[in-house]
């Protein structure tokens, strides 16, 4: 059985070699859907085999690109990881304050070997000797990276550095050669910072999920244990200003929940007996008892977590098109490197002057700023979003949902809420209305559907051993076999498929029939939700040139909604295969169309759209179909969304256009004596550290 298995990459601390090792593991047969996450150094695979054989394997194939990266499988519940994290987060401390010091350690040499070319008194030696300390101080990582990448024949910023080094060196210019290794060493320092603190906004959006829970035992003591061991059904107490561990629901106790981490709404929210609480929430000032109702791999924060460590896999056309740019990028300018080192001096150029003229091309060719910013700007862009209670899988959706050409809603339980009331009941054939109400419960009370759930509400309890054969058609309705009688409810069209006639009552949403006899008709209301006016006026406001809303509900209701969110365009009376015809035709007519939808029987829809968006957590067919989830169930969020996503690759427009902008000139500039090393290393380094602190912007809460 092919398993899915995530890995802790071990000081990987470049870009390009996160790719070198996604194109080595993609390679081998072994191995499937194979994705590094750089922002999270995370290795995400699908393979057959022993774990402890397949992390050799990895291991092996990882050694042949990046010597020194280690792959540490991750458990399901994350508890191994944290230890490793840890030991490689001391490692790297102490390793980050050593290259500190060499670099401080070459800078001092190098500025004494300037002020001793100054002083006439000062042997003629010690300055070049002072300049070789300097070199080999701030080189000494740089020059250990080259050897490695020479073994693999692979070109990096490095190899090219180092070449540079090694020839200014050899023609004599020891003060340019000591320059380059320098401002070279602390633009990495710089670098490893700015990736660093991206590394941790991004890493805290995992910290939402507590690792133990206090479990309530019968004799009423608690015991803390670990929350990937509590049952769904147990009891857990919830301390004041502790996070929630579970999703449950409140049994007992009087407070209020943060729930910021999972929605992002930083409101309070007022949480008492038969409140729902999800994990990830953090409790008030009182104490809680809930049972849980969802497994730890289910809950809300396991959930968002999984979403957002997952993104990588979806990875935006933008971001594979800047991996193969580099693929010939870099090539291309060493071999034009090459070429203006040897034909210019063959010409009668002098040598000297046009070899430093290449290994200004060398240095600054390095496509470290696109590799880089890139991804970290879209995993950036993915971390941003949840934290405003937007769960995206991957960055392409971020890319495709900027400028969508149409937006479709579903009607119910998302431009409405999931609560309804029974406002009418219509019978006919000489039955009472109680009578009506009492077979459309016994029809509905095993469905989940948020209308069968209102009817069932409304009559009360029902006595499920009276029931059998219960079966229900998304889109249509239910049938069940009580008292030894077919029962049928549900929409005109379930009706018409088994012969009922309807002609008493023409024009009603649920139909009841028992027998093959009409019985009569139940009228269902839901609430509009509070902002789906919004959501249609600011997505109005952004450009969306078409807004539809697709249901199943009879014409009436549909046209009421409409009307009240300012939709002019709608279908109503569908199937899911009917919802499904009319996305494809709008998709052909419009282009880019995100769906917005809930329950099971949006899935297909959802599936089937260009952007598939989900309202709240709750279904998990929906969630798994959609795209992009909107964890509160608010529509306006998804006009968020939009403005988010539309900075996001502004920002990533701005740093591939830079990058390639300042690297053209140096380029250019080079090639005609008029730039040195100095501006190489910049073009190189500074480019690629002002694109990473660019795209960690991302991470900041404005909209």
């Amino acid at each position: 059985m092919t398993n899915r298995r995530q890995y802790k990459l071990n000081n990987l601390d470049c870009a390009s070699c996160a790719s070198k090792i996604e194109e080595r593991l993609s390679a081998i047969d072994t191995f499937s859907e194979v994705s590094v996450n750089f922002p999270t150094a995370t290795l995400t695979l699908k393979a057959k085999g022993e774990p402890r054989e397949l992390v050799d394997r990895i291991n092996l194939e990882i050694s042949r690109v990046e010597p020194g990266c280690v792959a540490v499988e991750l458990s399901g519940d994350r508890a191994g990881s944290h230890s490793e994290q840890g030991r490689s987060h001391t490692h790297s401390e102490a390793e980050g304050k050593w290259q500190i010091g060499t670099v401080i350690a070459s800078a001092i040499c190098f500025v004494t070997a300037y002020l001793c070319r100054e002083i006439p008194a000062a042997p003629a030696i010690l300055s070049p000797i002072l300049f070789i300390s300097s070199i080999l101080l701030a080189g000494w990582p740089v020059f250990a990276a080259a050897v490695k990448s020479l073994r693999h024949i692979s070109l990096d910023e490095h190899l090219l550095v180092t070449i540079a080094v090694v020839a200014a060196s050899f023609m004599g210019d020891f003060a340019e050669a000591a320059a380059v290794t320098l401002f070279f060493g602390v633009g990495e320092l710089f670098e490893h910072y700015a990736v660093g603190r991206s590394r941790k906004s991004i890493a805290a959006l995992s910290e939402i999920r507590p690792d133990t829970a206090n479990l309530l035992l019968p004799d009423g003591a608690t015991q803390q244990v670990s929350a990937q061991g509590v049952e769904v059904g147990a009891t857990l107490q919830i301390l004041p200003f502790e996070r929630i561990p579970l999703d449950g629901v409140v049994l007992s106790g009087e407070s209020t929940v943060d729930a910021s981490a999972i929605t992002g709404e930083s409101a309070p929210q007022n949480a008492g007996p038969e409140s729902e609480l999800l994990s990830g929430m953090i409790n008030g000032p009182g104490t809680l008892t809930m049972r849980v109702v969802n497994s730890y791999a289910q809950s809300a924060a396991s959930r968002i977590i999984d979403m957002v460590e997952n993104a990588a896999q979806r990875k935006a056309p933008a971001e594979r098109l800047v991996t193969k740019f580099a693929k010939i990028y870099t090539p291309a300018v060493v071999i034009l490197a090459a070429l203006l080192a040897i034909v210019p001096p063959l010409l009668g150029g002098d040598w000297k002057e046009w070899a430093h003229n290449a290994l200004v091309f060398l240095v600054a060719s390095c496509p470290c700023a696109f590799v880089l910013s890139v991804p970290l700007g879209f995993f950036a862009g993915v971390g941003a979003a949840s934290k405003r209670g937007i769960l995206v899988k991957g960055g392409c959706y971020i890319e495709t949902l900027e400028k969508p050409g149409a937006v479709v809603f579903d009607k119910t339980g998302t431009l409405t809420t999931d609560q309804f009331t029974v406002t009418h009941i219509a019978a006919v054939n000489g039955v009472s209305e109680q009578a009506v109400l009492e077979a459309a419960a016994l029809a509905e009370c095993r469905s989940k559907h948020p209308i069968a759930r209102s009817i069932s509400e409304a009559f009360g309890e029902i006595e499920e051993s009276r029931i059998s054969n219960f079966s229900e058609t998304p889109g249509g309705g239910t049938r069940v076999i009580a008292d030894g009688e077919e029962i049928l409810c549900g929409a005109k069209r379930l009706m018409q498929e088994h012969g009922v006639d309807i002609s008493a009552l023409p024009n009603e949403m649920v139909y009841v029939a028992r027998g093959g006899q009409l019985l009569g008709a139940v009228s269902v209301s839901g609430k509009l939700r509070e902002d789906s006016a919004l959501a249609v006026k600011q997505l109005r406001a952004l450009g969306v040139s078409r807004i539809v809303m697709l249901t199943g509900d009879h014409e009436e209701a549909a046209r009421e909604a409409a009307a009240a969110c300012g939709i002019t365009e709608y279908h109503a009376g569908l199937l899911p295969e009917e919802k499904l015809e009319i996305l494809e035709q709008i998709k052909r007519e419009n282009g880019v169309t995100a769906f917005v939808g809930d329950g099971i029987n949006d899935a297909p829809v959802l599936a089937a759209a260009d952007v598939g968006v989900a309202m709240g957590l709750g279904t998990d067919a929906a969630i798994e179909a959609g795209d992009v989830v909107l964890t509160n169930n608010q529509p306006s969020k998804l006009p968020q969304a939009i403005v988010l996503f539309r900075r996001c690759m502004r920002i990533i427009r701005f740093n591939i256009t830079f990058a390639l902008l300042v690297k053209g000139i140096v380029l250019l500039l080079g090639a005609l004596s008029l730039a040195g090393m100095w501006a190489a290393v910049f073009a190189d380094v500074g480019v690629t550290i002002l694109a990473v602190l660019n795209s960690a912007r991302i991470l900041s809460k404005r909209t």
